[in-house]
């Protein structure tokens, strides 16, 4: 099989035609979702309308972690990893717990998207902008707390504390389950009879936003998560060659490439933010450069 540095061996051994496929097919991944949350990440922050919205730091925690999750690829995609207990050329779940703060992530900004279009008076009163980004860094603090503790104790502590963790993580998708049919009814029924304004116009973009965005991730997280839960309670379950090869973990990170492109398709505003911020940057110096190229490549003639 293939090396690199005579270290860490390529996740496929390009003995077949599908070697190949898998192998670019990581690659057109990491790079495109990088690039893809990485345009959100910053459309968002060199646009101070947008910074100072609630609902958009929330879309920032998510889109900084899906730009890690991408970048993660690189190394989970390309090389033969297996993350669990025992792992092989492991991370010790440093790299696949960035898709473990979105869910928490999602679970806050459910409660937020709620309280705010629910308790307005009492969102505008205690849901302040400062504890938007203490609950986006506790998503951090919290998930990769726990890893540091596994890192630390004996292999046999750490894998209970991992199948603990799976229990935990069934609550809290119930709960978004909930959360989500939740706020589908009153998307579809209190702000129907609010008046009309900017002010609803926000609250009903923030609420598809956020509906079909965790909709999205959980179908696709779902396999993921039911195969895990299935091998930790019952030692059954599919197992894979590796982390490249492994269906279920591929679908959920492509979170990392449909998350970021909901926000775009759902907010006009981030929209507009991501192309005047990244894109039409990008464009505009590529036309110049191309137009500077033929004018040089005339002027020789």
């Amino acid at each position: 099989m293939l090396t690199f540095n005579q270290t860490v061996p390529l996740s496929v051994d390009f003995s077949r035609p599908e070697d190949y496929l898998i192998f670019i097919f990581h690659i057109l991944f990491a790079t495109g979702s990088a690039l893809l949350a990485g345009s959100v990440v910053i459309g968002i922050t060199s646009t101070r309308a947008l910074r100072s919205q609630n609902r958009f730091i929330f879309m920032l925690n998510t889109s900084i972690s899906d730009t890690l999750t991408g970048c993660s690829v690189f190394y989970l995609g390309l090389f033969d990893v297996q993350e669990g207990y025992p792992s092989r050329n492991g991370t010790f779940y440093i790299l696949p717990s960035f898709l473990g703060v979105n869910v928490l992530t999602f679970v806050f900004a459910q409660f937020d998207r709620y309280l705010a279009v629910c308790h307005p008076f009492f969102y505008k009163m205690y849901i302040t902008r400062g504890v938007v980004i203490g609950v986006c860094a506790l998503c951090w603090i919290y998930t990769y707390l726990i890893l540091t503790v596994q890192s630390v104790v004996p292999v046999a502590f750490a894998a209970q504390m991992n199948a603990f963790g799976v229990i935990v993580l069934q609550v809290i998708v119930a709960v978004k389950v909930l959360m989500t049919f939740k706020l589908y009814m009153i998307a579809r029924y209190q702000l129907s009879r609010d008046a009309h304004g900017t002010d609803k116009d926000s609250k009903k973009e923030s609420l598809r936003i956020i509906v079909f965005v965790v909709i999205c991730f959980l179908i696709l997280w779902a396999p993921s998560f039911v195969n895990i839960s299935v091998r930790y309670m019952t030692k059954n379950g599919v197992r894979f060659k590796n982390e490249a090869t492994n269906l279920f973990a591929i679908m959920a990170r492509f979170n990392a490439l449909s998350t970021p492109a909901l926000y775009i398709w759902g907010s006009p505003a981030l929209r507009a933010a991501v192309w005047s911020s990244v894109w039409s940057k990008v464009f505009k110096r590529r036309t110049t450069r191309f137009i500077f190229g033929s004018k040089c490549t005339q002027g020789t003639r």
